[in-house]
């Protein structure tokens, strides 16, 4: 769908993100869901998890969260200070939320000693809170229409939230359960074909079916990853962490060039006359 203009009137005044400006009407600040778009979703999940395995064994968890919160905050303000979806800046916040997300998770269990099932429980009710705060406010969840400050904010929520729900549940399958990694991501790829058969199929809600993917792929990036990563005795290839996050930036980088080049093809396209 093509970038539209907001003409529902979300409020007045303009608006502050961590005292960054940010234009309350914009065009849309989501990219289009393609195929790209999905296959970088899911290595932004997995190199999440390796590097936050990474980082809270090299530094103390707690000071690699704070320090990555920080991050976060910026590459966020950056987002939105944008009008409009831009490949770099857009990517660049999902994946220090995935490595955030899944270090804040992470810490509740390694720090806090609270147990999987709970915060899985925990983050769940926190997704079910935003959604319905973002429909009551916007009357929709749809993410073709972010084109205020309000509704991305909503979105990237949204979005964290789904990160750390996934990073708990995943964890949840593999240890808790004892599925183990492998078994783990095989259960949530075949899951993942579900919204994808509900809407191709079955006609049922694109928004509905939309984010029941998008929630599902991080359990299956993080699982994947941990596979790749882990030891042997573990249940893992015995790759390294590290190792795993480094080439998983390398292919996000590669994907974030390619949107960039195809974005770039597209706005050539419609300035061209005729």
């Amino acid at each position: 769908m093509p970038p539209t203009r907001d003409d529902t009137g979300s409020g007045n005044g303009r608006l502050t993100v961590c005292g960054v400006p940010a234009p309350t009407r914009m065009l849309n600040k989501v990219p289009e869901v393609t195929v790209l778009f999905w296959v970088t979703k899911l290595l932004s999940t997995a190199m999440g998890e390796s590097t936050s395995d990474y980082l809270v064994k090299a530094i103390n968890p707690v000071v690699a969260v704070l320090l990555g919160g920080v991050v976060l905050v910026g590459a966020l303000a950056v987002q939105f200070r944008a009008d409009r979806y831009i490949p770099w800046k857009y990517w660049l916040a999902v994946v220090l939320v995935a490595v955030t997300g899944t270090m804040a998770a992470d810490v509740l269990h390694i720090q806090f000693h609270v147990p999987y099932t709970a915060s899985t429980v925990l983050f769940a009710v926190v997704l079910v809170l935003v959604f319905v705060s973002w429909h009551r406010s916007e009357r929709s969840l749809s993410i073709h229409t972010i084109v205020t400050l309000r509704r991305e904010l909503f979105y990237w929520a949204t979005v964290m939230a789904t990160f750390a729900m996934g990073t708990a549940l995943g964890d949840l399958t593999a240890t808790t359960l004892h599925l183990g990694y492998l078994t783990s991501a095989i259960v949530f790829a075949a899951l993942i074909t579900l919204p994808a058969v509900g809407y191709f199929g079955l006609g049922l809600s694109e928004v509905a079916m939309f984010w029941t993917a998008y929630v599902l792929t991080r359990p299956l990036g993080a699982s994947l990853a941990d596979w790749a990563g882990k030891p042997a005795a573990v249940g893992g290839m015995g790759l390294g962490d590290g190792p795993v996050a480094v080439t998983l930036t390398v292919l996000i980088i590669g994907c974030v060039v390619g949107m960039t080049m195809a974005d770039r093809r597209t706005a050539t396209a419609g300035a061209t006359p005729g």
